[in-house]
């Protein structure tokens, strides 16, 4: 059985060739794969403690129709989650599952959304700003109810394809398309939902990205700097 896991020494993937088929064959047909486990358990306690520990804003995304999520301020958790996803033997891995254009770098945040303060989601496409893929890994510490990921069509609207609920460190991978548009559910019962989520990019590249120090301000400072040597969550700082 094909395994695929972010390690805080990096990525590592194991397994034959045919369970790699199969997980193209699933992309295929249902336009978007699971990869259970993507974060080693140790890795995501660590993340998830950083996580909890961080201060989260209520967010409206502009350009969507309406939502309401809490995003969580750029952090130590946050620079490290960037740094741990971009990684060119994942980026290979998810090219040949999906299929998808060379993969420049991966972009996103750690959002966070609660069942009693009216957050939700509608559909969008994310199409744009040379995105290829959707990406969110499960960060919540319990088990949560709702928050599925669905996909319909857009000229229909009938809903094509839904992802089962990611367990703790899963990630769900799903294409972005014209054809298509997607949303996460309503959070139901007490526990929360919390995720690192974003879009795998063309362009541009990882380190292009964090030199312009345009998109993640704090977050690149936190990369550079040693503490994440000894938090325990990176074995030492990238350097840019």
């Amino acid at each position: 059985m094909a395994t695929l896991q972010i390690k805080n020494s990096g990525v590592a993937y194991t397994g034959p060739a045919d369970d790699l088929e199969v997980l193209r064959t699933q992309f295929a047909q249902q336009h978007f794969v699971k990869f259970d486990g993507l974060l080693e358990p140790k890795l995501l306690t660590s993340l998830q403690t950083r996580v909890d520990d961080g201060e989260f804003y209520e967010r409206v995304h502009d350009q969507i129709g309406p939502n309401r999520e809490l995003c969580m301020r750029d952090n130590a958790a946050s620079a490290a989650l960037m740094f741990l996803v971009n990684d060119k033997k994942l980026f290979q891995v998810i090219q040949d599952v999906t299929g998808c254009d060379a993969i420049g770098c991966f972009q996103g945040r750690v959002y966070r959304v609660e069942p009693d303060r009216e957050h939700h989601d509608s559909w969008h496409d994310d199409v744009g700003e040379d995105r290829l893929l959707g990406m969110s890994i499960n960060l919540s510490s319990q088990d949560y109810a709702g928050g599925v990921l669905q996909l319909r069509e857009r000229s229909s609207g009938e809903i094509v394809a839904e992802a089962p609920n990611a367990g703790r460190g899963d990630a769900v991978v799903f294409r972005l398309s014209n054809r298509f548009q997607h949303r996460i559910t309503n959070v139901e019962g007490a526990v929360a939902k919390t995720a690192f989520a974003g879009w795998f990019r063309a362009q541009p590249d990882f380190l292009s990205m964090l030199r312009s120090e345009t998109l993640f301000g704090r977050e690149v400072k936190a990369l550079r700097s040693p503490r994440l040597a000894t938090s325990g969550v990176l074995s030492a700082p990238v350097k840019v």
